[in-house]
């Protein structure tokens, strides 16, 4: 059976594209995406697969560049009849489905499009003004478009609970829930330093500018943050006085193994998050997790036992006494649950389930 797997692009290190790149990997599919960055860890050392399709989508603009990869996944996958199977990650992957009918096609959902749903308002709130018909436009040029594509769709796969319900919701249809895949065997116990980590995007819905002023308010403690974002220019500028908090932006692989597998605990407080695979991988290094009581951290996070989930909506002074309660005597406590719990999402455990899908599906 010839299969391809379709996601909608690699511009940084995201569970979406890593998970694209194991079913590939797995299933010897060909790729195809919007656009790549240039120097992206995942594709170090090339990949397996038959053929890379890459249909060049890139903009600086965020706005414009969604609807050129709406477009283009649309129009620009005619080659999409000589595969049997097509397998499709993201919100704008699916619209490829209009040329591949008559074989068989499974959508892994990671959440329906939030710009276009539950956080219109939101998204519309931060982008710069003149931008705001680009989104409106795009918003609806996707809608829809997307939900006749999700229509077509022999299977949908939601990658928690929380998004299955999401797509009840908002779509009205039914799916499967297969968790996402943690590499566990790279994710591993290095040690424990005298750090706290935070590996989320930086921007809004992650809050971490909540985790930045907790710890401006505790020097005595560490706070290593390493990812980038929007909002990494303003968070600097916050902690620019404080000593115990550095920035490395984004990482290579290695390097963000090396700081979880030697960090004290990592600190993951997301607004409703769909899954969020960095507890996991903290968890996997037998780092335990403060997270917060919301999404899908409430699916992977098993409070008191592998961290501490935060009330909803957390502020500075839930993250502050959590913080005081994990220190390192408790993180290593916990090690032993943490490991226990990640094999759960290990990779094998996903490829197992992702096949049994597969062959269910008429």
């Amino acid at each position: 059976m010839k299969r391809i797997v379709l996601h909608d692009y690699f511009e940084s290190a995201e569970g979406g594209g890593k998970l694209s790149l194991i079913l590939a990997k797995a299933f010897a599919a060909d790729l195809c995406y919007g656009f790549k960055a240039g120097n992206h860890p995942y594709f170090e050392g090339g990949l397996p697969s038959v053929a890379e399709h890459d249909l060049g989508c890139y903009s600086s603009i965020p706005a414009w560049r969604q609807l050129r990869l709406a477009r283009a996944f649309q129009k620009r996958t005619h080659f999409m009849d000589v595969y049997d199977e097509a397998i499709y990650s993201g919100f704008y992957a699916p619209m490829a489905v209009f040329n591949h009918g008559g074989q068989r096609n499974l959508y892994y959902c990671h959440t329906p499009p939030r710009f276009i749903y539950d956080q219109r308002d939101f998204y519309l709130s931060v982008i710069p003004f003149w931008q705001r018909p680009i989104l409106l436009g795009l918003i609806s040029y996707m809608k829809p478009r997307y939900e006749r594509a999700i229509a077509l769709m022999d299977k949908i796969i939601a990658n928690s609970e929380n998004v299955r319900q999401r797509l009840s919701r908002y779509l009205g249809c039914k799916a499967i829930v297969v968790y996402p895949p943690c590499e566990t065997e790279h994710f591993i116990w290095q040690g424990q330093e005298d750090f706290y980590l935070s590996t989320a995007r930086l921007d809004s819905l992650k809050r971490v500018d909540l985790i930045v002023k907790a710890f401006i308010k505790m020097p005595g403690k560490k706070l290593v943050v390493t990812s980038g974002g929007p909002e990494l220019g303003k968070l600097k500028r916050l902690a620019c006085d404080a000593s115990n908090v550095s920035f490395t932006g984004w990482v290579g692989e290695g390097e963000l193994q090396r700081l979880v597998g030697n960090s004290i605990a990592t600190i993951y407080v997301p607004k409703e998050e769909d899954f969020g695979m960095s507890p996991v991988e903290s968890m996997s290094a037998g780092k335990p997790v403060i997270g917060v009581a919301e999404g899908g951290l409430l699916e992977t996070v098993v409070d008191k036992e592998t961290g501490f989930l935060l009330r909803p909506d957390p502020r500075e002074e839930d993250i502050i006494g959590a913080i005081r309660k994990m220190d390192g005597s408790m993180a290593l406590e916990m090690r032993g649950a943490c490991e226990e719990r990640a094999q759960q999402f290990d990779v094998k455990i996903f490829i197992e389930k992702m096949r049994n899908v597969m062959e269910k599906t008429g």
